[in-house]
């Protein structure tokens, strides 16, 4: 017996079974509304006003993002790169206890087996 041969006659039934008539919704309400876990529940005037308030690696809204200035402006004058309190940008910042641990010889030398030394 052909294994292809028997696969194609066999009826494929589906594992889902969905209970009730489908039912399509007659309108979809698809006006803009702020997200319900927004900080202030309102939505932004327009995209420019959100744009000018926006931070992504400093400031969006200044000028020096249109054409032909981009480069002109030091890093520093887009804005602080200090961190807040509390708030660090390399873990070598951290308190020690939040340091990386040495890899140990046996974790070096499982690692360089691919893990085969730990059932040789």
């Amino acid at each position: 017996m052909h294994a292809t041969t028997a696969l194609r006659n066999a009826v494929r039934t589906p594992l889902i079974r969905f209970v009730g008539k489908r039912s399509i919704p007659q309108s979809v309400d698809h006006t803009p509304r702020p997200h319900p876990a927004s900080p202030t529940g309102v939505l932004p005037d327009s995209f420019a006003a959100y744009r000018a308030k926006a931070q992504q690696h400093g400031p969006l809204g200044r000028a020096s993002f249109t054409q032909g200035s981009v480069g002109r402006t030091p890093g520093a004058a887009l804005g602080p790169v200090q961190p807040k309190q509390g708030e660090f940008f390399d873990r070598a910042e951290l308190p020690r206890r939040f340091h990386r641990l040495p890899y140990t010889e046996a974790e070096i030398e499982a690692i360089e087996t691919g893990g085969a030394s730990l059932y040789a």
